[in-house]
């Protein structure tokens, strides 16, 4: 008989690799944090150094504080980035309203997917842990636990996302942080 793989078993994302503007971006393993700082620089993306196929990701946000229209943080999982037909499933905080995320994914460079959740708290007060469970047939998005959105393979989910806003800047820094980021198993 053979062993299927738990896609839900996961560790502590040890090490990530910054894309771009490092200087914004700190990483304490030993604390479990990831920090990027937005400001007159610009922000940054940090990713894991390993590939993955499907598996549970999740991690503890706190999203800045201040008036962060225009600003987008997110938590997200993609093919290589660059390619137009690139694959992609995200929470993405929108700066113009903290007491909501947005779930989207996309397929062959396809999205359209939008859907805004009601967190009922807001994102920069305190750490909250976001989860995408990725599956090869579905995927579902939780928050602190909680299913808010399930998408099944072949079903469309289509919901007119509004983005960030238009962006003010006038509390810069922005400071957006990731704590205890787990990623699946090897």
């Amino acid at each position: 008989m053979e062993k299927v793989p738990d896609l839900h078993k996961t560790e502590e994302l040890s090490a990530i690799a910054v894309d771009y503007c490092p200087e914004v971006c700190q990483h304490f393993p030993e604390q479990r944090e990831i920090s990027v700082t937005f400001d007159e620089r610009g922000g940054a993306r940090w990713r894991s150094t390993r590939r993955f196929s499907s598996g549970t990701f999740s991690a503890k946000i706190k999203t800045p504080s201040g008036n962060t229209s225009g600003l987008n943080s997110s938590f997200y999982l993609s093919t290589l980035e660059g390619p137009r037909d690139q694959d992609e499933i995200d929470f993405e905080f929108l700066g113009k309203d903290k007491g909501t995320v947005q779930t989207n994914f996309y397929t062959h460079g396809t999205g359209g997917r939008e859907v805004i959740h009601d967190l009922g708290f807001d994102s920069s007060q305190e750490f909250h842990e976001y989860t995408i469970k990725w599956e090869p047939d579905r995927i579902e998005w939780l928050v602190d636990g909680k299913s808010i959105r399930v998408a099944e393979k072949k079903k469309k989910k289509v919901n007119e996302g509004l983005w960030a806003g238009p962006y003010i800047g006038c509390d810069v820094p922005y400071v957006c942080v990731y704590k205890d980021v787990f990623v699946p198993c090897h």
